[in-house]
C-alpha cells in the first residue's frame, strides 16, 4: 500500500524545496509516483523518497524528470543547490557543535512566485547564506508556475553563457518597465510583463558568466528585481514584493553595489511603512544608509526621506523634521549628470512629494500643515505625464490635507483632478489613497459637491 502523502515543508532545506517542486509538477501533470517512476526508469518508492527529501536526486535523473514533466528545466537547475547543501552540511554541523547559532527556519508565506521565505528569516550579513538564498531564489523565479504561464513555448531560452548584450537587455527592460509602471501603475499587464522579464534574467544567474561581466550582471538583475518588486507592491502582491526586494538586496550585496543596495532598502522601507510597520521601515532605511560615503547625494536624500516617513508614522515629529532637513541638504548637492540612471526619477518634484508625504502624516496629527501643503503642491506642479502615478499620489494627499485643514472648496478642485488621474491608472495603492480622501471628505458631507465626489470615489475604487 502506498504511503499516505504528508504536507511538504519546502522551507526546511534546498532538498525539501526540490521535493516540493517535484511533487507540484507531478501532480500538475496528473501522474502518480509509480507512473512517473516508470517514465524515468525509477521506482515509485524512490520518487516518494525524493519528494520527502529522504533521498537525493541525481542531476541526470532531474534532467529526465524535467523532460517528462515539461518543467522548462527548473529541476535540473535546482538539484545543484540541493547537492551543494548536502556537501556543506558536515561543515555546518561542525560549527553548530562548536557553539555556532543555527540559522532560523522560516515559514512559507503566500504569493504567486512560490519562492523561498523572505529575508527577515535568514542572516543577510552571512555571505554563504546570502549565496544560498540567491541561488534558490533565482531558480525559483526562473521556474515558478506563474512564470511558466507567462511565457509561451517559443520564448527565448536562457543562454548557457552570459554576454554583454544580455546584461544590456536586462537594463533596457528595467528602464522600460519602470517607465510603464510610473505611467500606468503596477497592476495588470505591466506586472505580468515584468515577471516574464525577470524569469529570464534570474535564469542568467545560473549561466556561465565571464568574470569581468559578473558585477554588471548581478547589478542589472538587482535593478530589474526592484522594478518588478515595485510593480508587485503597487498591485498589493505584498509577499512577492517583499521577496523580490530581498532578492534585489542580495544581488547588489553579492557584488558590493552600494547604490543598488540602497535602492532595494529604500523600497523595503517604504513597503514596511505601508504595511503598518514603521519601525521595520526605519531599520531598512538606516541599513540602506550604511556607508553613506559610498552613496550619491540623490541616494542619500532618497533614504533620508524613507527615514522621515517612518518617523512621521511613529509620531516622532522633531526627528521627522531633522530627517527632512538632512534630505534637503543632500538634495541641494545633487549633480544630475553624476547620478546613476536608476536615480533619474529623483528630481525636484519627487523630492517635494516624498518629503511632503512625511509632513502630511505630521499635519494629520496636529502639526501645522502649511509646509506639507507647499511641498505637495510643488510635487503636483513638477511631475509631468511620464510620472502620472506619482502626481496622482501627491495630488490625492494634497486634496486630503486641504479637506482635513478645512478648505473643502480647494480640496474639491484637487480631488476631482486626482479622481480623473487615478481612474487612468491600474494602481491599488492609488485607489487606497483615493479612498482615504473619501473618508476625510466625510466631515464635509453636508456640501452637495462633496457628496458627489465621495460617490465618484467609491465607484472608482470599487471598479
Amino acid at each position: 500500500m502506498p504511503r499516505p502523502l504528508k504536507p511538504l515543508d519546502p522551507t526546511r532545506s534546498a532538498a525539501h524545496w526540490f521535493g516540493a517542486e517535484l511533487q507540484y509538477w507531478r501532480k500538475l501533470r496528473g501522474l502518480s509516483q509509480d507512473r512517473l517512476g516508470q517514465l524515468v526508469h525509477l521506482s515509485g518508492d524512490l520518487i516518494s523518497k525524493i519528494e520527502r527529501a529522504e533521498r537525493p536526486c541525481k542531476l541526470h535523473h532531474a534532467q529526465a524528470l524535467d523532460a517528462v514533466l515539461e518543467t522548462g528545466g527548473v529541476l535540473a537547475r535546482s538539484v545543484v543547490l540541493a547537492e551543494a547543501e548536502l556537501d556543506n552540511r558536515s561543515g555546518v554541523m561542525d560549527k553548530q557543535r562548536n557553539g555556532a547559532v543555527k540559522p532560523p527556519r522560516g515559514k512559507v508565506r503566500g504569493g504567486t512566485l512560490e519562492m523561498p521565505p523572505p529575508a527577515f528569516e535568514w542572516n543577510e550579513s552571512d555571505p554563504v547564506e546570502r549565496r544560498n538564498f540567491l541561488a534558490v531564489t533565482s531558480a525559483a523565479i526562473a521556474g515558478s508556475p506563474l512564470a511558466q504561464l507567462l511565457t509561451s513555448t517559443s520564448a527565448t531560452a536562457v543562454p548557457a553563457v552570459v554576454r554583454p548584450a544580455d546584461v544590456e537587455q536586462i537594463r533596457t527592460a528595467a528602464t522600460t518597465l519602470r517607465s510603464w509602471d510610473n505611467l500606468y501603475g503596477g497592476a495588470g499587464v505591466v506586472r505580468d510583463t515584468a515577471l516574464a522579464q525577470l524569469r529570464w534574467a534570474a535564469g542568467l544567474l545560473n549561466s556561465r558568466c565571464p568574470t569581468p561581466l559578473r558585477a554588471e550582471l548581478f547589478g542589472a538583475v538587482s535593478r530589474l528585481a526592484t522594478v518588478v518588486g515595485a510593480s508587485a507592491f503597487d498591485a498589493f502582491a505584498h509577499e512577492d514584493a517583499h521577496r523580490l526586494f530581498a532578492f534585489a538586496t542580495s544581488c547588489a550585496e553579492e557584488v558590493d553595489n552600494w547604490p543598488l543596495r540602497a535602492i532595494s532598502y529604500n523600497l523595503r522601507s517604504r513597503q514596511a511603512i505601508w504595511r503598518g510597520d514603521p519601525d521595520a521601515g526605519l531599520t531598512f532605511a538606516e541599513l540602506g544608509l550604511a556607508r553613506a560615503d559610498r552613496l550619491s547625494p540623490a541616494e542619500q536624500s532618497m533614504l533620508h526621506n524613507a527615514r522621515a516617513r517612518a518617523l512621521a508614522k511613529m509620531g516622532r515629529a522633531q526627528q521627522t523634521l531633522a530627517a527632512i532637513g538632512a534630505s534637503d541638504d543632500s538634495f541641494t548637492s545633487i549633480t544630475p549628470a553624476a547620478e546613476g540612471p536608476w536615480m533619474a526619477y529623483y528630481d525636484g518634484a519627487q523630492h517635494h512629494g516624498d518629503t511632503g508625504h512625511a509632513l502630511f502624516d505630521l499635519a494629520l496629527a496636529g502639526h501645522p500643515p502649511q509646509e506639507a501643503l507647499r511641498r505637495l503642491q510643488a510635487a503636483v506642479d513638477g511631475h509631468d505625464d511620464g510620472f502620472a502615478r506619482s502626481r496622482a499620489f501627491s495630488r490625492t494627499k494634497l486634496a486630503t490635507l486641504q479637506m482635513a485643514a478645512g478648505d473643502p472648496e480647494q480640496a474639491l478642485a484637487e480631488g476631482r483632478s486626482a479622481l480623473a488621474e487615478v481612474s487612468d491608472l491600474r494602481s491599488l495603492r492609488a485607489n487606497h489613497e483615493l479612498a482615504e480622501l473619501g473618508r476625510v471628505a466625510h466631515r464635509h458631507r453636508s456640501l452637495g459637491d462633496i457628496r458627489d465626489l465621495r460617490e465618484q470615489i467609491t465607484a472608482t475604487v470599487a471598479a
